[in-house]
């Protein structure tokens, strides 16, 4: 497999650029059996793709790190167990945020992953009239200071809400949000904003959930019942929105001629375009553990270098598609 492309998301955090995302492990991806899921786990460690990204709302996903945490150190030892991260996410219901209510969910996540401190803590709300968010990043900045959380992320927040959080003197390194080929809503108003800032982008959504391959290329449009996965649900209806399923086609059949070019994947493609994008630390791949392993094909991404003639055959299709950004808003609109 080629060299594991890392970054530094703060001077004391390096990550693997394509990070192992544990919401496929939540239903609606297919049955997770736990033996086989933290044996892949260990796989994809040994492989150098050792960056973790899940929540508290993604089912089993944090005690499932944890599990795989124990089977690690007994195989390998401590000094192994420290070269992963894991990062999860504080999604509550909104409503008073008091210091007993945060520390109680984030102490069962601890519990949970095994940890004495959570790396990269990324926080989500979903209501925006409901300012109790700024009191939630109150308890969880005494949370990092007292150890228990080392960096504050935020997960689906729109350019404004973080102009306040801020405004506010909290410190924020990252925030996650959907970003890809089909979806370039960041690049609207959010990365100036970040750069100003110093803030970073993970990145999720980046393959639609599968649509991103060849398997979806000169194929008819699927029906609602041909879409197995939570994941290819939710990205049918943004392909939708941005243009339909023949424009799509039209954007795989452009990919798929700049990936033989390449001699590599679909995916590898629009993974390297948005590892390309300014202020993008890293991009959230799905792992199915137990069902399905693309690490070999994703490894290919860290060798891949996109020329100036692929990026714009790629805007001759994008340039045609609607403005998501008109049509949805800011990034994370799109939950509330």
């Amino acid at each position: 497999m080629s060299k594991i492309e890392t970054t530094q998301l703060t001077q004391d955090l390096s990550i693997c650029r394509i990070l192992n995302g544990m919401w496929q492990v939540s239903g609606g991806h297919g049955q997770i059996d736990h033996d086989s899921a933290i044996n892949q786990m260990l796989e994809y460690a040994e492989n150098g793709f050792n960056t973790w990204d899940m929540a508290d709302i993604y089912g089993p996903a944090e005690s499932l790190y944890g599990n795989f945490r124990n089977e690690l150190e007994k195989r390998k030892g401590n000094n192994e167990l420290e070269k992963n991260q894991g990062f999860t996410k504080f999604v509550p219901n909104p409503g008073p945020m008091s210091s007993s209510i945060v520390t109680y969910y984030i102490d069962e996540s601890l519990k949970k992953m095994n940890v004495d401190s959570i790396d990269l803590l990324q926080f989500h709300w979903w209501d925006y009239q409901d300012s109790s968010y700024l009191d939630a990043l109150k308890h969880l900045s005494k949370l990092q200071n007292e150890g228990k959380i080392k960096h504050l992320g935020l997960t689906n927040f729109d350019t404004e809400r973080i102009k306040i959080i801020i405004e506010n003197d909290f410190k924020i390194v990252s925030n996650q949000v959907q970003y890809s080929i089909l979806d370039q809503r960041p690049e609207k108003i959010m990365i100036p904003f970040f750069i100003k800032y110093g803030i970073q982008i993970l990145s999720y959504g980046t393959l639609l959930g599968g649509f991103f391959s060849e398997k979806y290329l000169n194929v008819d449009e699927p029906t609602r019942a041909d879409l197995t996965t939570a994941s290819l649900q939710k990205y049918k209806n943004m392909i939708d929105i941005w243009g339909g399923w023949q424009l799509f086609q039209e954007l795989l059949e452009v990919l798929s001629i700049i990936s033989k070019k390449h001699n590599c994947s679909i995916a590898n493609i629009a993974t390297r375009f948005i590892l390309d994008k300014p202020q993008v630390a890293g991009v959230i791949i799905g792992a199915r553990l137990g069902i399905t392993d693309h690490r070999e094909d994703n490894s290919k991404v860290f060798d891949l270098k996109l020329d100036q003639n692929d990026l714009s055959l790629i805007s001759t299709i994008t340039s045609k598609s609607n403005d998501l950004f008109n049509a949805i808003g800011d990034c994370g609109d799109e939950y509330r």
